[in-house]
């Protein structure tokens, strides 16, 4: 095949991927995506409008519907499955692990959920069961029961030959957990420990008694954090009588990363990680529009700021000409520090006990570029209007404003958080009407007093 057409090797794959849709050659597309990694496909569908996404779905051979139906984000994978037929969509959730199905389950509607359960087999179906009894977001819904484990009284040389027997091992094996003849979790034994040590020596005598496991409630945010802080391959997840229940591998704990950083994102523009970039346009609309009248609310408080000091706006068209300079510096400083403070919120970073540190630190760079920016402001309003009485007023008015704007982007997140609202969703708009009406009030406030 020609390297225009060949998808799996150009350099664009989103622009080749369409110029062969528009070719309308299923069967050059279709061989075109068959060496695409499941991910690839995944971000590919998402990246289509419905009616070339509908397309290419088509194309894409049953047997890999159930893995690439997981990559999607829901609304994506919810448009994908109304034009499913229903045999299409059991049979790819036959393919899933019991894990898989929970999440893929949760979001449909109830009666395609109960149709989809009453299709598994017996043992599946109470699996699955046994997998939706975890809340949402826990251990317990994200762990695999995919692993190997071996008891503590056995040779090193028996776990290798019941390895050996074995024709593939389960994805991202580091190690073998090692349980009693209960269940209960006793440690770990690593590979490396199997391969170089003693094969007449007991697991006992190899095995990591100190390998943490996790109770299956815990979070998915605090999970992503042990494994970043302590560079895990994978780890156990024990109930509360410390048997063990499944383990969580470091792709799970990456996707988990991912979806959070994506989330902080959107949500700082009052959008939902889930939302599809190629949604019709109505739907779209309505969400956002939401956030638009939130912030209109905001604009509106900042207006009526603006509205009691019309006899200095009458007389002073220079003042209505620096406003913006003000509220604009003010603003970005603070979204600079809300911006770090959600980031250190997020890390775990952040405590009652250097909250005060924090806020000084902050409230020192507020002041230092305060005072730097507002001499460098202050100038230019000097050479452009000639009257330092408005380039002293202006200069008051952007130090106290950039050191408001930084305390606020420290509390800010913190009082949200306390409150039990999402400081990334709501911290933004905060921030940005407070820097607006404390810069316009102070700045048009002593331009009132020192300039009339």
């Amino acid at each position: 095949m020609s390297q225009d057409t060949d998808i799996s090797t150009g350099e664009d794959l989103l622009s080749s991927t369409l110029s062969i849709i528009e070719g309308n050659n299923p069967e050059n597309l279709r061989y075109s995506v068959a060496a695409l990694a499941d991910a690839e496909f995944a971000s590919l569908l998402e990246s289509l409008p419905p009616e070339q996404r509908s397309v290419l779905w088509s194309a894409c051979p049953e047997d890999r519907h159930g893995d690439l139906l997981l990559r999607l984000h829901d609304e994506v994978r919810s448009g994908l499955i109304d034009n499913m037929p229903q045999e299409s969509l059991l049979s790819a959730v036959q393919e899933m692990a019991e894990e898989d199905v929970a999440e893929f389950i949760q979001d449909l509607p109830e009666d395609l959920s109960e149709t989809i359960l009453d299709s598994l087999e017996a043992d599946n179906r109470k699996r699955v069961e046994r997998v939706l009894s975890y809340e949402e977001g826990t251990a317990g819904r994200l762990m695999s029961r995919t692993l190997l484990s071996v008891r503590p009284d056995v040779t090193l040389a028996v776990v290798l030959r019941w390895l050996r027997r074995h024709e593939v091992l389960p994805a991202h094996t580091d190690g073998l957990m090692v349980v009693d003849g209960e269940g209960v979790y006793q440690g770990k034994l690593t590979m490396d420990a199997i391969v170089t040590g003693d094969p007449e020596m007991l697991v006992s005598q190899k095995m990591d008694q100190d390998a943490i496991a996790i109770p299956a409630i815990t979070a998915e945010h605090d999970i992503a954090v042990i494994f970043d802080r302590r560079e895990l391959v994978s780890i156990a997840v024990v109930d509360d009588e410390g048997v063990l229940l499944g383990r969580i591998t470091f792709d799970d704990a990456v996707s988990i990363m991912r979806s959070e950083a994506d989330n902080v994102l959107l949500k700082s523009a009052g959008l939902t990680e889930e939302e599809d970039l190629f949604a019709p346009a109505l739907p779209s609309a309505k969400r956002r529009g939401v956030w638009l009248g939130v912030n209109l609310i905001t604009v509106f408080l900042a207006a009526w700021v603006v509205s009691q000091f019309e006899e200095v706006l009458s007389q002073l068209v220079a003042i209505a000409i620096l406003m913006p300079v003000v509220a604009s510096m003010g603003g970005i400083a603070g979204s600079q520090t809300l911006t770090l403070t959600i980031r250190g919120m997020a890390l775990d970073q952040i405590a009652s006990g250097n909250i005060g540190w924090l806020s000084r630190k902050e409230l020192r760079v507020g002041v230092i570029n305060g005072v730097v920016w507002s001499v460098v402001v202050s100038l230019a309003v000097y050479v452009w209007f000639s009257n330092v009485g408005l380039a002293l007023v202006i200069a008051a008015a952007m130090t106290v404003n950039l050191v408001i704007a930084a305390l606020c982007g420290v509390g800010v997140p913190l009082l949200l958080k306390k409150a039990g609202a999402d400081p990334a969703l709501a911290g933004a708009v905060i921030l940005t009407t407070v820097t607006d009406v404390i810069g316009f009030f102070t700045f048009l406030g002593l331009a009132t007093v020192f300039l009339l």
